[in-house]
């Protein structure tokens, strides 16, 4: 087969023919029953009907996901514990989370997603301090129930001004039943403070998709309408909602949504207090970054509360503008004209930046393979770039996470879900991008291979990406990345392999 991505392709059919024999390729080399079980997971992007709200074409992204990765392949998931205490509770910095269970899992996540936040730590905000239950042995066999309770109390007496304590379950805990609920119920009547359970053992599901539902869950069930709260709601009050503030993402959003005259009165959860989650069911409106995170409270909170809720997307100005104005369309003419204001008072600053980068990353292609909103969610910054996106794909995402993706991938794109170590390998040496953008794990390993990457969990110690001052870091970023001049002094592998064999 051909070993570069063919140009002209204008209509995306050279390119779909092109992955298409990369995909059977690589799928070539595994045994005949794991390949036919990774075939359900890699597809070429196609064609589809037209969206009934917008006048774009919309691509098909059918692939199979959210089912078990093939034991003994590498995959880059995380486990349910990783999706609650890592994701969705840590950011909280008010609150004490504890690893319930053996060091490791609580060390692994030790601050690791670079979730800002305001405050004084170890006074009144804990995000970065780790806490352990420190299962040994002789946890394991007479039982963790006794230690946690002594635990909890240790941190009430040592952090008075904390909120909260959550107790995040690690795997031996479910193993070996641990009644955390229990221990929670009896405490909170010790202590008058709000203790949350979170049955998310790592072993539960098959990624941390499902710990993000849990955390969910427990928020519905043991914080929601749980107590009286003195807050009195406004007609332009709203929830941003699956923003984890990595790199001060959420305050480049809260800034946006002020301006044009809204009023934040929670962040879920980068940056958040338990208080704005209490309040959480007087806002007007539930503002959704990250869909796969937090849809199951914003539903709930529709289905109970009757609060709508709007997924928005604010990475590049295309996007940015789009959001805003729906965003605004719910509030009324006033709302409106102030949302104009906004994207005209921005748009020098965008123009600036495209005018400085795109002529430099102008043509230049990407690769994708993020989790939660990214790999659909920075397309159209790349775009606004001038850049193309070849190839995107998600770690843990549902079905209805590539019908989204539908709205803004091409025809031809490759698809890939939970995609194992070698098949990103080889999909990345037969397209071979000018970018990679993914996770730690993966970083190295492509750079060696002499192609530039960035690393978009985290956004590689840089940030915010989100907002238009995001946007211009975003471009800084890219550029940086890819015309750093260190590409030209080494060889990729592939160049180096023929002269190796002579």
């Amino acid at each position: 087969m051909e070993t570069t991505l063919p140009s002209g392709r204008e209509d995306g059919q050279a390119e779909a023919e092109f992955n298409t024999r990369l995909i059977e390729d690589v799928l070539a080399r595994y045994p005949e029953k794991s390949a036919k079980r990774r075939r359900k997971h890699l597809a070429v992007a196609a064609p589809g009907e037209e969206a009934a709200d917008t006048d774009q074409p919309v691509t098909e992204c059918d692939v199979k996901s959210n089912i078990k990765s093939i034991p003994g392949v590498m995959t880059i998931r995380g486990c349910a514990y990783a999706g609650s205490k890592g994701v969705v509770w840590g950011p909280v910095k008010d609150m004490v989370h504890i690893s319930h269970g053996p060091v490791g899992c609580g060390h692994y996540s030790w601050s690791q997603r670079r979730n800002y936040y305001t405050g004084t730590t170890g006074v009144d905000s804990f995000v970065t301090m780790q806490f352990t239950s420190d299962f040994q042995e002789k946890d394991i066999v007479f039982g963790g129930d006794k230690k946690l309770e002594k635990l909890i109390d240790e941190i009430v007496d040592l952090f008075p001004l904390a909120n909260g304590i959550s107790i995040q379950s690690e795997c031996p805990i479910g193993l070996i039943g641990d009644d955390i609920e229990a221990v929670a119920k009896k405490k909170n009547k010790e202590h008058g403070k709000t203790i949350v359970p979170v049955r998310c053992e790592g072993f539960r599901g098959v990624s941390q998709s499902l710990g993000h539902h849990i955390a969910n869950d427990v928020i519905r069930d043991w914080v929601l309408d749980k107590k009286e709260i003195a807050f009195e709601a406004g007609p332009n009050d709203v929830n941003i909602i699956g923003d984890y503030n990595i790199g001060g993402d959420a305050w480049a959003s809260r800034i946006l949504l002020e301006e044009m005259g809204l009023r934040v009165i929670g962040a879920w959860s980068g940056d958040a207090t338990l208080a704005e989650i209490e309040r959480a069911p007087k806002a007007r409106l539930n503002l959704i970054h990250c869909y796969r995170s937090m849809n199951y409270i914003c539903r709930h909170m529709e289905e109970k509360h009757g609060i709508p809720w709007e997924e928005y997307n604010f990475f590049g100005p295309t996007q940015i503008e789009q959001s805003l104005r729906t965003i605004a369309r719910h509030f009324g003419p006033e709302i409106i004209d102030r949302c104009e204001a906004v994207i005209a008072k921005y748009r020098p600053l965008v123009d600036a930046v495209i005018a400085k980068y795109r002529p430099r990353l102008e043509g230049k292609t990407v690769m994708l393979y993020v989790g939660g909103l990214r790999p659909r969610h920075v397309i159209t910054a790349y775009e606004d770039l001038g850049m193309e996106i070849v190839g995107t794909g998600y770690e843990f995402a549902h079905s209805d996470d590539y019908q989204r993706t539908g709205h803004y991938v091409k025809n031809g794109t490759l698809i890939y879900d939970d995609v194992t170590g070698y098949e990103l390998e080889k999909f990345i040496e037969g397209v071979r991008p000018d970018l990679v953008g993914s996770g730690i794990k993966e970083k190295y390993p492509v750079q060696k291979m002499g192609i530039p990457f960035r690393q978009m969990h985290s956004w590689d110690y840089s940030g915010p990406y989100h907002g238009y001052d995001g946007f211009a870091i975003f471009a800084r970023d890219m550029d940086l990345a890819i015309n750093n001049p260190v590409w030209g002094l080494f060889k990729a592998p592939w160049d180096v392999m023929p002269a190796a064999a002579e």
